[in-house]
């Protein structure tokens, strides 16, 4: 399906000065972190890709096929990431690479220090007395599609990498900082979602997380949930964006875009109906959200499953 979060297309390196034609490598070393461009141009299979630091993949053009933590493979396309450990071999096939349509790929390698760093920083700065979280990345969602900041981080430090700026290394830390803390926000994200579902009681944020999903449908207002915090409104707005990235409100619509996109691609579904459904009371603020967080409409994106559909029949 369509994503507006693609990387930047970066040039490709002329066919003359190719050194070969699978993963060949442009790298760009900074103080605290390595940039590497990977381009691979013709069609090949399990090539093994190990790198000594955390590293955060994303694609630029063309398809990969990704083996990863004996887990089953996955296709990884352009508008995505993949985020792997130190010293975890990636094994990549590359089924429709080829001269006129090669794949492009940048690999961000972190060095350790600075990782752990950034986690001792969100440790001193960004944890409540009564809710101890020991800040970490994990790797249960090692697989993702990016989000408006993630790729705006990703494109900015792809330009500075590869810039030629006195500064790039202070310019590279105040944005690697940053899309560090994002990733491992997100991930928290994800793993409060998980156990909230389960069990709501271990905290206010899985309580209040819980709440949010059992009432999408309905009206929520942020002075309810500030409520059900014990917070103040400005503290609970202050407090769910120092845990999750985003606001209160933003996570809410990003929560029910995922629904309305599931109903969208029901046949014959109407999309005041589904809007209202999904707690929008205004179907043009609904295309409005739904256009800022897919970068299409919610009519487009009915003509693209349709699409979709119809291609796979």
């Amino acid at each position: 399906m369509p994503t507006r979060n693609y990387i930047k297309k970066i040039g490709l390196t002329h066919p003359k000065q190719l050194k070969t034609l699978v993963e060949n490598r442009r790298i760009f070393n900074l103080d605290n972190c390595e940039l590497n461009i990977f381009e691979t141009h013709e069609q090949t299979y399990h090539v093994p890709l190990t790198f000594s630091d955390f590293v955060i993949t994303s694609m630029v053009r063309g398809k990969k096929v990704m083996h990863l933590f004996d887990k089953p493979a996955f296709d990884y396309m352009p508008g995505e990431t993949v985020i792997v450990p130190s010293c975890e071999t990636m094994i990549i096939d590359f089924p429709e690479a080829r001269m006129d349509n090669p794949t492009q790929c940048i690999a961000l390698a972190v060095d350790a220090v600075y990782v752990n760093s950034t986690i001792g920083f969100l440790d001193q700065y960004y944890n409540e007395k009564d809710e101890l979280h020991n800040w970490k990345l994990q790797f249960n969602q090692y697989h993702f599609e990016n989000n408006t900041e993630i790729t705006g981080l990703i494109n900015k430090l792809i330009r500075i990498c590869s810039s030629s700026d006195p500064m790039k290394n202070a310019f590279a830390d105040l944005n690697l900082k940053e899309l560090l803390i994002r990733l491992i926000q997100s991930q928290h994200l994800q793993q409060v979602i998980a156990e909230s579902a389960k069990d709501d009681t271990q905290s206010r944020l899985h309580y209040v997380l819980h709440y949010i999903h059992e009432h999408l449908t309905e009206k929520i207002a942020v002075d309810a949930l500030s409520r059900k915090a014990y917070l103040s409104r400005n503290i609970f707005f202050k407090w769910f964006r120092e845990q999750f990235g985003i606001t209160p409100l933003d996570y809410i619509n990003q929560e029910r875009i995922k629904m309305a996109k599931q109903l969208l691609a029901h046949p014959g579904s109407k999309i005041q109906n589904v809007g209202n459904h999904c707690g929008f009371s205004d179907v043009n603020y609904f295309i409005r959200v739904f256009k800022k967080t897919e970068g299409i409409t919610p009519k487009a994106y009915q003509s693209c499953v349709s699409n979709h559909r119809i291609q796979k029949d």
